[in-house]
């Protein structure tokens, strides 16, 4: 009679967990809503792609349309500071005076790491949220950028104003792109 009593008790529990609000993910959820209910947004970004064998770290002023084209300046290493670019998914365009980006292509020839800043607002717009959690003082959302069989993976982190302030992209679990983001901000 023990064994039928206590599984009953343990499914209760079990359900009673299952059912119980997720603040993380509604945090998650109410930036996305923010963020697709606004002009889009501005934000300052330190990037950093790893290549296995090499780092290359660069900074970016970057703003997101409504849409989530998102035009950039880089603004670090001085040697190219002044480039701008707009990245819209589809299409990506370049002005320089007489200087060239050029970075080997990451996640099997899929991702330039100035796409990084493009990829980040497009999975935190359209995303889907794996999970969501508390990691020590921010919360963490974990996301794929697409439903696609190998997604690329995004790890987001949360200021306590529910405003990113980091965040990793991943491709077959291993971490090719960090981004340190600063100032970011709706308008």
């Amino acid at each position: 009679m023990k064994k039928p009593l206590v599984a009953a008790v343990l499914v209760i529990l079990v359900l009673s967990g299952c059912s119980g609000k997720n603040k993380e993910l509604e945090q998650g959820l109410k930036l996305r809503t923010q963020l697709l209910s606004s002009g889009g947004c501005q934000f300052d970004v330190g990037i950093t792609a790893d290549y296995g064998d090499k780092l290359h770290s660069f900074g970016l002023q970057c703003q997101a349309d409504q849409q989530g084209a998102v035009h950039f300046r880089v603004t670090k290493p001085e040697s190219i500071a002044g480039i701008e670019g707009t990245l819209d998914g589809g299409d990506g365009a370049l002005t320089f005076d007489s200087t060239a980006l050029h970075f080997p292509l990451l996640a099997d020839n899929q991702v330039t790491p100035v796409s990084a800043p493009w990829l980040f607002v497009k999975t935190l717009r359209s995303g889907y949220i794996s999970s969501a959690g508390a990691s020590g003082e921010y919360t963490r959302l974990s996301m794929d950028d697409s439903y696609d069989d190998d997604p690329l993976h995004l790890d987001i982190w949360l200021n306590g104003d529910n405003v990113p302030v980091k965040a990793e992209i991943l491709y077959r679990e291993r971490k090719i792109l960090s981004l340190d983001v600063q100032n970011f901000r709706m308008e």
